[in-house]
């Protein structure tokens, strides 16, 4: 026993040091992360995160011989017991999640960005198999015939390509958006349609990692009702942009995208899971598309969906419906601050001067010329400024990457605004232009950004849960610990 206590002991000091270095002394500029906050926390380890509860639609003679038996609920077949409080939960987060996104179906059960995008995939071979009217026809292979998608090299996201989630699932016939000479961050539109019209994809997919603008959904929509006969599935893979999306940055499902993926992470302050959403009503041409998502998430994809985490979505969604704007608009122009100021302090920022570098919650550097960009995101580190080395357009290989990228979404969840990233952007020039030692200075300015903001404080979070406090840890000496120590 004594064995056990010492390697627990040992194991929870190192998870504590890294959870003060991240939390207390770093910033965390990876735009592909986020803090949830102490209630989203509190939610993901509470007793579901233990269970399961499989569950499909019920087919009509499904319904009519199960009504009664209490394995229905609604119009799901559940497989376990002990499940209706699972049943509600997702059924409440389907609810608010539509509310966000303005969409009428949502599929919650992905565990990632990259599953609920094989699972459209999937879908969509299935869909198409039976022949649709109006649809373009599988290959030869029984593949999507050709897909559209962003270029990796020009920040295409890696589940949209073929040794992607799209791996067994495209023949090799791909054509990458055309992006604009004068901002290879954009996509050339007038080129995209004659593209489009050429080679009539099955599938087009927005969306990337490197994502500073908006992307052309209207003028892909106006291009596909121009060609007659020809109808596409449009996909938005919102993996980095779900937690901005709306009239400040973009609406994908208003613009004209049949389904929006994406993770719910990023700069959406959830735990990490995968989210599907579109407008696929029984009126429909896709609804039977909808139905084959649903039965690629299960029984195709999933077994358990991570039940703890969902029930944190749902917490997540609920902040995020509340503070949506408010945190949206923060987000949009602290990112816009950071790049002027960046490019102020002589470092290149990409995106385009004239654009205002971002509409998003990214921030790219090009330091090339000021050394290798693994040695100094790494360097960075070392300074507890955390980013991530990015190959940009131009670059040979990602083994010699010329871009550092960032985001300002979790810093600005801890209080940050406009000015304070000035102070930031002069730190990571020290860092980057004259290789100073400037890792005191960083920990000591991380100090006035300690308090999550788009949520519950911490005060309101222990007095609405004492309940759910004592049915974690029931043991009342230490609640009473636990509570005066998240007190102070």
């Amino acid at each position: 026993m004594n064995t056990l206590v010492n390697k627990l002991s040992e194991l929870s000091e190192k998870i504590a040091e890294n959870n003060q270095w991240r939390q207390k002394k770093c910033f965390n500029l990876i735009p592909s992360e986020n803090t949830p906050s102490l209630f989203v926390k509190l939610c993901e380890i509470s007793d579901p995160s233990g269970r399961y509860a499989e569950h499909k639609t019920a087919l009509k003679k499904e319904v009519e011989s199960l009504s009664g038996t209490g394995a229905l609920k609604g119009d799901q077949v559940y497989y376990y017991q002990g499940a209706d409080f699972i049943y509600e939960m997702e059924r409440y987060l389907k609810s608010e999640f539509a509310a966000f996104i303005g969409g009428s179906n949502v599929e919650t059960r992905p565990v990632s960005g990259q599953m609920a995008n094989e699972i459209v995939f999937k879908g969509l071979v299935k869909f198409l198999s039976s022949g649709p009217d109006g649809y373009p026809a599988l290959g030869s292979s029984g593949r999507l015939a050709c897909v559209m998608n962003n270029d990796l090299n020009y920040g295409g996201h890696l589940s949209a390509q073929p040794y992607g989630a799209l791996y067994n699932l495209a023949e090799k016939n791909i054509i990458h958006f055309p992006t604009d000479e004068k901002n290879p961050y954009k996509v050339d539109s007038e080129t995209m349609a004659n593209l489009v019209n050429e080679h009539r994809p099955t599938l087009v997919v927005f969306g990337k990692s490197m994502f500073l603008h908006p992307e052309p959904i209207k003028q892909l929509r106006d291009c596909i009702r121009s060609v007659p006969g020809y109808r596409p599935l449009v996909m938005y893979d919102a993996a980095h942009v779900l937690g901005i999306l709306g009239p400040l940055f973009q609406d994908p499902l208003f613009e004209g995208a049949d389904v929006v993926t994406g993770s719910t992470h990023k700069t959406f302050f959830g735990p990490q899971r995968g989210i599907i959403a579109s407008n696929m009503n029984t009126d429909s041409p896709l609804s039977q598309l909808w139905k084959e998502i649903t039965a690629r998430t299960f029984p195709g994809m999933t077994s358990n969906h991570h039940l703890g985490t969902q029930l944190a979505m749902l917490a997540a969604t609920i902040e995020m419906n509340a503070y949506k704007s408010e945190y949206q608009s923060q987000v949009l122009s602290n990112a816009r601050a950071f790049a002027t100021y960046c490019a102020n302090r002589g470092i290149p920022v990409e995106g385009g001067e004239a654009e205002g570098y971002t509409h998003t919650h990214q921030v790219i550097l090009r330091v090339a010329g000021f050394g290798d960009s693994k040695e100094i995101a790494t360097r960075l580190e070392a300074n507890n400024i955390i980013t991530n080395y990015q190959a940009l357009p131009g670059d040979a290989t990602f083994y010699h990457p010329s871009g550092i990228r960032m985001g300002v979404q979790e810093m600005t969840r801890f209080g940050m605004k406009e000015k304070d990233f000035e102070q930031l952007a002069r730190l990571i020039a020290d860092v980057v232009l004259r290789k100073k030692d400037v890792s005191n200075e960083v920990c000591e300015l991380r100090k006035n950004f300690s308090k999550m903001e788009y949520c519950l404080t911490h005060e309101e979070t222990m007095r609405i849960v004492p309940g759910l406090f004592e049915s974690l840890f029931p043991e009342k000496e230490f609640l009473l610990r636990l509570s005066e120590a998240l007190k102070n």
